[in-house]
């Protein structure tokens, strides 16, 4: 079902897309991101040079990954990496990917999130 925002009652496409949710959940490795995985989950992080929020984003980020352990943070330039941008149907940045220890993409969010809405996330993926 889509996600529905105050802009005339028009539906905006987002992580409550039908299309992503009928399609298997990608699965990624190390040598698909640059970096190994965490052992319990990961953070990836597409942003790109002049993105004020994508900042903010990889301090939260960080953050998170310090406070839970076996949680790896990985920040990928989607400038540098289009392929992978364009198989995971990346948009904006920031866009965040959770993925389970298995490589598997659990949760997506667009745009800056907040502490709390990423340690929630990270409960599904370990």
């Amino acid at each position: 079902m889509p996600r529905w925002r105050r802009n005339g009652g028009r539906p905006v496409r987002g992580q409550d897309d039908d299309r992503r949710a009928a399609a298997p959940a990608p699965r990624l490795d190390a040598a698909d991101l640059g970096a190994e995985l965490g052992a319990r989950a990961t953070l990836v992080q597409f942003s790109s040079a002049f993105c004020a929020p994508c900042r903010a984003t990889r301090r939260v980020l960080g953050e998170v990954a310090g406070l839970v352990p076996g949680v790896a943070h990985i920040e990928i330039d989607a400038e540098d990496q289009l392929r992978l941008v364009r198989a995971l149907d990346v948009l904006k940045t920031p866009t965040v990917l959770v993925l389970d220890a298995d490589g598997r993409v659990v949760r997506r969010a667009v745009g800056q999130p907040r502490k709390a809405d990423v340690i929630a996330a990270l409960g599904e993926a370990v």
